[in-house]
């Protein structure tokens, strides 16, 4: 039987299967670093299925490996999904809707890790039709910086393997349910955080010549932020600078001596992102000291751009072709929103790929929203994707 008719054989009998764990998910969603009872139950049911893993890598992350009985081959392929949720409050009324008052899948790493899950099942039954590995990622941490990316990388996670390529899928709301989009070259931004304290002498709003305008300051901060992305950047490399946070806990009539500004930087070019971070404390500083007052940078490590390797991405776009037809198989915009798989795409060729979960009568709430719920059809799509696109990329006839 041929590969292609015998994994829609497959995925037909593990739909079922696949949905229960993506309920399962769904309803018992936790915050960044904090997955252990998710890790627990990936953790449980590689056991049942006798999948070798390592758990507690980069915190709670799994490392599952499937190695094919066909021969001895070096080639090697990771398939990855993230595992946390978000602080958001669930609106939908679902039978499955979070337990966990506050927190939510709002970005669909339970279909992610529930495909990966049927992905991982699939392929170990199939062990004997190939030769090689196929190393099954559970991230934790996507949502919060510093990452789980970095933090499984300097764990070591895939020891002795050297991947050939790796391969992500995403939950996109702008395509319906059963189809897919990819992008090649840098698809998503950088993203840094940007965390300013202004300083100086408050006191009573009515006697400005005693005191130092830190609001005035932090204002005129703001504004020259604005002029250091639009006038210091390179306008063929995209930047984003903005402030969401403006914290002056004065009065009517009182200056603070402190105010406090957080914001998000994201670029499209790493040597750029570079020189906005360098260029971002000088121009605070300076701009503080103008109004008589001063201010302290904090830049925590952020995330990398996310860049999809054009060969991988071309290999995997037509393995998506075989699997749904060219109809179903896209392109999705860049964007300047980040994903912490920008550390994979730093050491290994990458493909990030995203899959539609919009019903055809109804698009899904939006990411990172509590009315955001996945068409569920669409697991049924990217988990026999994600099986296709690793058994075809290892070269299984």
């Amino acid at each position: 039987m041929e590969l292609l008719q015998l994994i829609h054989q497959h995925t037909e009998q593990l739909y079922p299967e696949v949905v229960r764990h993506y309920r399962h998910l769904h309803q018992h969603p936790e915050l960044s670093y904090h997955e252990q009872e998710t890790a627990g139950y990936i953790a449980a049911f590689l056991q049942k299925e006798g999948i070798p893993y390592r758990s507690n890598v980069g915190g709670h992350g799994i490392v599952a490996e499937v190695k094919g009985e066909k021969g001895l081959s070096d080639n090697c392929i990771a398939l990855l999904a993230d595992m946390d949720a978000l602080p958001v409050q669930e609106e939908n009324v679902v039978p499955y809707r979070s337990v966990n008052e506050g927190v939510m899948h709002a970005c669909g790493h339970d279909a992610q890790a529930a495909a990966l899950m049927g992905a991982a099942r699939m392929i170990h039954l199939l062990r004997r039709h190939f030769a090689g590995t196929l190393l099954f990622v559970f991230q934790p941490g996507e949502e919060q910086s510093p990452g789980g990316a970095s933090m499984m990388l300097r764990d070591n996670l895939f020891g002795a393997f050297n991947p050939r390529m790796i391969v992500k899928q995403h939950a996109y709301i702008d395509l319906p349910a059963g189809s897919v989009a990819f992008q090649s070259g840098t698809v998503m931004a950088s993203a840094d955080e940007v965390h300013l304290t202004v300083k100086g002498q408050g006191g009573h709003g009515a006697l400005p010549h005693e005191l130092n305008d830190t609001v005035l300051a932090a204002s005129q901060i703001v504004v020259s932020m604005q002029q250091l992305a639009s006038r210091r950047s390179n306008p063929f490399h995209p930047v984003v600078l903005s402030f969401g946070r403006f914290i002056a806990a004065g009065a009517t009539n009182v200056i603070p001596p402190v105010v406090t500004l957080a914001g998000s930087l994201r670029c499209m070019d790493e040597t750029e992102r570079r020189k906005m971070l360098q260029l971002i404390p000088r121009i605070a500083a300076d701009t503080a000291s103008a109004y008589g007052c001063h201010c302290e940078t904090h830049l925590p490590e952020g995330y990398p751009c996310v860049i999809s390797d054009e060969t991988v991405t071309r290999e995997v776009r037509a393995a998506a072709v075989e699997w749904l037809g060219e109809e179903q198989v896209g392109e999705y915009p860049r964007r300047m929103t980040a994903d912490d798989f920008g550390f994979f795409t730093q050491h290994y060729p990458c493909c990030y790929y995203r899959f539609g979960v919009s019903s055809k009568e109804k698009r899904s709430g939006a990411l990172h929203s509590g009315s955001f719920l996945i068409d569920e059809g669409s697991l049924h799509t990217v988990t026999g994707l994600f099986a296709y696109i690793a058994l075809k990329c290892l070269k299984v006839d």
